[in-house]
């Protein structure tokens, strides 16, 4: 009996490849959320080390000027965070979307798994029905051979 060969092997192949580009995929769209919140935690720093600088200045008696700019820079600081947290926001729902498409591709490659695993099971029955026929019919040579010898 020939070896065992899954027929649908160039399409699994390629479903494992399309799950694997797909994971990869999830995990850039990940490292990009984490690289957000990265940022959005050093813009936190800078808004608590301006505002620390800011209560020093007062405390001294700066120009209402410089007291101004560094309040606008503060806010522009804020408003980036805002900008972060949205950004973050639309990430996470990119990175469910392509979680689904993971959890589907792996459907697909499981399916194909199961599939692979009945057709091996199948293979793996015929080829013992093939070897308990061949015994059978070793067995009844034997048995022919050794009633022709008794005849003759």
């Amino acid at each position: 009996m020939k070896k065992f060969q899954f027929t649908l092997q160039k399409l699994m192949d390629f479903r494992q490849q399309e799950l694997d580009r797909q994971k990869n995929t999830l995990s850039a769209l990940q490292a990009d959320l984490q690289r957000i919140y990265a940022e959005k935690e050093q813009l936190i720093k800078q808004v608590e080390e301006f505002s620390v600088e800011l209560e020093t200045i007062c405390r001294q008696g700066a120009q209402a000027f410089e007291i101004s700019v560094r309040k606008r820079y503060i806010v522009t600081l804020q408003q980036e965070i805002h900008a972060k947290d949205a950004s973050a926001a639309r990430k996470q729902e990119e990175i469910n979307k392509q979680l689904g498409v993971v959890v589907e591709a792996t459907k697909d490659v499981r399916t194909l798994e199961k599939l692979e695993e009945k057709q091996l099971e199948d293979y793996k029955a015929a080829a013992n029905k093939e070897n308990e026929q061949f015994i059978e019919e070793f067995v009844s040579g034997q048995s022919i051979r050794a009633a022709q010898t008794q005849s003759v």
